[in-house]
């Protein structure tokens, strides 16, 4: 104990946190966080499944479908950058309260929506809650975990997105048919709503609470943390004396977002949005399109279509488990270089034939699509573990920001491929954005086992 009093206050603390074991207040956290990202993933679907029902009801026109597709895109690019600088200031866990009632209340707005110019109104500013809750909570979860095992129990939590977004193509193949469009609004928003109730039971980041000079609170959610490890132990205590009057660090740089291309991240920076760029092109361009390709290229019936992107979306399930399971022994670097090296293989054998049978395209595509999707909740984890807890939220909701760009260029770019060069060249187009993500997998900066602290220096 000696050696903590010659200490700073808030570096007992920390090391504190390191010490920690994985406790039942962090899998409340992780249940919590990650049904909230569950339903976020949800309502980003949701609209896919509504479409096709709008479509005869409100007379849409193409672009009237591409304008709702792109709604909640444009309001999660402004709910990111918003909500992860918030969450700077005021805490991760009421912005992230704050995102979660936004989508409920929206969603609840969209099921009611009686008109198209309506319904694209609570699409985007739906959007606005779903882009601050992920990268939020990402921050969130990142912070409260020691090195030890920070992949694995992060990415278990991340898994529920990937999750939510097979939940929504499932339920919306049975609800639209049976209960209606409004329905399928009505399963996103209500239990997204019921999730404040758990959100109240977390505590905040002990994390934040340092970095915003809080030690004296900060103390006390790491001794209910402790006290969790070892229930039948004496009440931790330490001999050292904290108080909220206590600067945490008095000599380190206020909270900026021009930090983020300061010397000291610059490079880090430009490397995670590149990766997250190339990571949702992909992610997002096979989603999207894949079920068009089946059926204006093969021939595939509507439900034929929506049946082989469901298969697809389903195995990419398991490849975000067994992320989850690796990650923390190969490292960052080794599974994003393996991840889009993986993806870029099967993409580039359909490229090099001219029209590849619908099988062919079927079992590669989902091959590609399992391994990309792990770099999708890769980029979550890896993004706040390089910055320092004043501007870990901030950067996250930024970098965030970029697959909403990915989101609105992808789909463009592969309908100009398809339609001037054809389906080799849609996939020559993936090929070699997931060759250009395996490049910049060559500067990441390896976390592994390593403190959030020590990664930020």
């Amino acid at each position: 104990m000696k050696s903590m009093l010659a200490e700073h206050p808030s570096l007992a603390l920390q090391r504190r946190i390191e010490a920690l074991k994985f406790t039942k207040l962090h899998r409340r956290a992780r249940v919590v966080m990650g049904t909230a990202t569950f339903f976020d993933a949800f309502d980003v679907l949701a609209i896919a499944y509504v479409i096709p029902v709008l479509i005869p009801l409100w007379h849409l026109g193409p672009k009237d479908i591409g304008l709702l597709i792109s709604a909640s895109f444009v309001g999660q690019i402004f709910g990111a950058i918003f909500f992860g600088f918030l969450a700077e200031r005021i805490g991760r866990v009421p912005s992230a309260g704050i995102c979660i009632a936004i989508m409920g209340v929206m969603g609840i707005g969209c099921a009611f929506a009686g008109s198209f110019q309506t319904l694209f109104a609570f699409r985007v500013l739906q959007g606005i809650g779903m882009g601050g809750e992920v990268p939020v909570a990402a921050t969130y979860i990142n912070e409260l975990c020691s090195a030890h095992k920070r992949g694995r129990f992060f990415l278990f939590y991340e898994a529920l997105f990937v999750i939510g977004l097979v939940g929504a193509a499932a339920m919306g193949t049975l609800v639209v048919p049976t209960l209606g469009w409004r329905a399928m609004f009505l399963i996103g928003a209500i239990p997204a709503l019921l999730i404040l109730i758990g959100l109240r039971t977390l505590h905040e980041s002990p994390r934040w609470l340092i970095e915003k000079g809080k030690l004296a609170k900060a103390d006390g959610v790491i001794r209910a943390f402790e006290k969790a490890g070892a229930p039948n132990a004496a009440d931790v205590r330490s001999d050292v004396q904290y108080s909220d009057a206590t600067p945490a660090s008095s000599d380190r740089p206020r909270s900026s977002w021009k930090e983020l291309f300061s010397k000291q991240y610059r490079r880090r920076t430009f490397v995670v949005w590149g990766l997250w760029v190339c990571v949702y092109f992909v992610n997002y361009g096979l989603n999207t399109w894949l079920p068009t390709v089946y059926r204006t290229v093969y021939g595939f019936s509507l439900e034929d279509a929506l049946r082989a992107g469901l298969v697809t979306n389903i195995f990419s399930v398991f490849a975000v488990i067994l992320c989850a399971t690796f990650v923390d022994r190969l490292g960052r670097k080794v599974w994003f270089l393996l991840a889009f090296s993986c993806a870029a293989t099967p993409l580039l054998v359909l490229a090099t034939s001219h029209t590849p049978p619908a099988a062919m395209v079927l079992i590669l595509t989902t091959l590609s699509f399992a391994f990309v999707t792990t770099n999708s909740m890769m980029v979550y984890l890896y993004t706040p573990e390089i910055y320092p807890t004043r501007i870990r939220a901030a950067a996250t909701g930024v970098a965030s920001s970029m697959l909403r760009v990915s989101a609105a260029i992808g789909p463009v770019a592969v309908g100009f491929a398809l339609n001037v060069y054809g389906v080799s060249a849609v996939f020559l187009l993936f090929g070699a954005v997931s060759v250009i993500g395996a490049i910049l997998s060559f500067l990441v900066v390896e976390t592994r086992n390593r403190t959030l602290e020590e990664i930020s220096q």
